[in-house]
């Protein structure tokens, strides 16, 4: 039996505890047999003794780890400032897709401007889970803040209490409410008085109450139709914030187009309560080969804006996208006009509203038959000069690779140095990167600065860098170790080996890799080239620019056998 909650710990808990991230835990718990087993089993939450875990980590080595060291005699938990500064600046390789996507949203609210509030202001989570955005708040605000959230399931309201209570810093929240949101307002009494509100609906609820909630006065942009929950979520959220509060609500693209939503989305324009829509990558989705959309809505003090900001993020590396204030600014600042576009109010009314951003932000023009004609005869002299430039290497000897190095023994003998994420790369030192991409060698450009999980610095006079990155991807590749977005800790990336070469032979296999690098990099040029001339073409065909009359192409019978070959391993 639990005696007591401060002595429990969920994995979530623990990993924050550890300064690593969830999937590091769960890595623990399949690879280590002596871990602590779960107490406890809630639901889909397991429960674990904070005293075993502690101890196991001591016992493991993993001691200079804990974020949380040391307790009091009176059970305070001390935590020292280097410890909460690598909490609060974890790199995303040791974050979820869900833990991304609560950062992104998080770094939408602004910095509280009335800083004389004799109370921190108020941040909220109406469908909170396990306190994902509570946590993501209070990594970001701290004390700042005060945090109050309610979830459906009590056993998911248990484990966000839990995580709240072991974070690292002295928060400021309310024990977590349980209960539907929409039917069981246990927030009410932060209507109209919090400073901001993040949430992600259930984005997948074929239907909501709406019969029985048709003179909620919640609705003040019109009741939803029943298959329309996303949109009663929105101003359930709306309906919490005071004067130039704001909510980030998570939003399926289909929100943005569903002909019964019209009325309530045309509203929320027509109001200029909604500043921004914003498209995200795939991969930050919590619905399975979905998009998500984020919805930045304010409630307003003076005179909206005549504008909807438009912003389509959904073709970026989820690495990418900004998780602070700061990254926001330039995008926001300086807008690319084909990422962002400050839509009028009253053209998204007359075209229906549909607040799909790739809509706005993409603008085709017509093109001339004869134009794209030249265009994709130039394409296919590329694609012949690129065929050319295949190489074909001879047979090799594969025991000239069977003697190995690992690269700690490399930075033992000084030929290498493993860095954190925060060092400045050198042109030519190594890059180990998030989000399960391959290492790269660094060109010493803005360009090395996305995604890095860490820095190897190469001596050049002993280590060739195309040679490490590659054979180095492929020993990574096979390590069962990395965590759920495929980064290499420190230690991992220690025990990946090499082939042991003379400096010379290395340089050899480093030129081969780094000419078919080049080719790979040309050929996916050619392809993005390739899309967006067919992508013309059918824009052309259905406006009328081309006719479908009398085509050139290949005939039938070679693309099937392009097709075909193409197609074999």
């Amino acid at each position: 039996m639990i005696t007591a909650q401060d002595d429990v710990l969920t994995a979530a808990a623990i990993a924050r505890l550890a300064g690593v991230g969830r999937a590091a835990v769960s890595n623990w718990r399949a690879r280590y047999q002596d871990f602590p087993e779960p107490i406890s089993e809630t639901g889909k939450s397991s429960l674990f003794s904070r005293a075993e875990v502690e101890a196991w980590l001591l016992a493991t080595g993993k001691a200079d780890q804990l974020a949380m060291a040391g307790r009091t005699a009176t059970g305070t938990q001390a935590l020292d400032r280097a410890a909460a500064a690598r909490i609060r600046d974890a790199g995303i390789a040791d974050l979820s897709p869900a833990q991304l996507l609560a950062r992104v949203m998080v770094s939408l609210i602004p910095e509280w401007e009335d800083q004389a509030e004799s109370a921190p202001p108020t941040l909220l989570d109406p469908c909170c889970r396990d306190g994902g955005m509570l946590m993501a708040a209070a990594d970001r605000f701290g004390s700042r803040v005060h945090l109050a959230g309610q979830d459906v399931s009590e056993s998911a309201a248990a484990e966000a209490a839990l995580n709240l209570r072991a974070h690292p810093q002295n928060l400021s929240y309310e024990p977590i409410r349980v209960g539907d949101s929409l039917l069981d307002n246990q927030l009410g009494e932060h209507l109209g008085t919090a400073a901001a509100v993040v949430c992600q609906p259930p984005l997948d609820a074929p239907r909501w109450p709406a019969d029985e909630l048709s003179d909620d006065p919640r609705w003040v942009f019109g009741v939803p139709e029943s298959r329309d929950s996303e949109l009663a979520w929105v101003q359930h959220c709306y309906a919490h914030l005071r004067r130039r509060g704001i909510a980030v609500v998570a939003m399926s693209p289909r929100a943005a187009v569903q002909p019964s939503g019209q009325p309530i989305r045309a509203a929320l324009v027509k109001s200029g309560v909604l500043r921004d829509v914003i498209a995200l990558p795939k991969a930050l989705s919590p619905l399975p080969d979905a998009g998500v959309h984020l919805w930045v809505l304010q409630r307003l003090r003076g005179t909206p804006s005549t504008a909807v900001r438009m912003i389509d993020l959904s073709e970026v590396n989820p690495a990418d996208v900004p998780q602070d204030p700061d990254a926001w600014k330039p995008l926001l600042s300086t807008p690319d006009a084909a990422i962002t576009q400050a839509v009028p109010r009253r053209d998204l009314l007359d075209a229906g509203c549909e607040l799909l951003p790739s809509q706005h932000v993409t603008v085709r023009s017509e093109v001339a038959a004869n134009d794209l004609a030249r265009v994709t005869d130039r394409l296919q002299a590329l694609y012949a000069q690129a065929a050319q430039a295949l190489p074909r290497y001879p047979t090799g000897c594969a025991s000239a690779l069977n003697t190995s190095v690992t690269l700690a023994e490399l930075e033992r003998s000084g030929a290498l140095t493993i860095r954190s994420r925060d060092t400045t790369p050198r042109r030519g030192d190594l890059l180990v990167r998030t989000l399960g991409r391959p290492p790269v060698v660094a060109t010493g450009t803005s360009t090395d600065d996305s995604g890095v999980a860490q820095v190897v610095e190469l001596d050049a006079n002993r280590l060739d860098p195309h040679f490490v990155a590659v054979f180095l991807r492929a020993d990574a590749a096979a390590l069962p170790i990395a965590n759920t977005l495929g980064a290499l800790s420190r230690d991992d990336l220690r025990r990946c080996r090499i082939p042991r070469l003379p400096l010379a032979e290395q340089r050899r296999y480093g030129n081969a890799f780094r000419h078919l690098a080049e080719l790979d990099t040309m050929f996916d040029a050619l392809a993005k080239v390739s899309a967006s001339v067919i992508a013309q073409t059918m824009h052309s065909l259905t406006t009328g620019a081309l006719t479908p009359d009398a085509p050139q192409t290949t005939n039938t019978d070679d693309t099937a056998m392009i097709e075909s070959e193409t197609s074999q391993p």
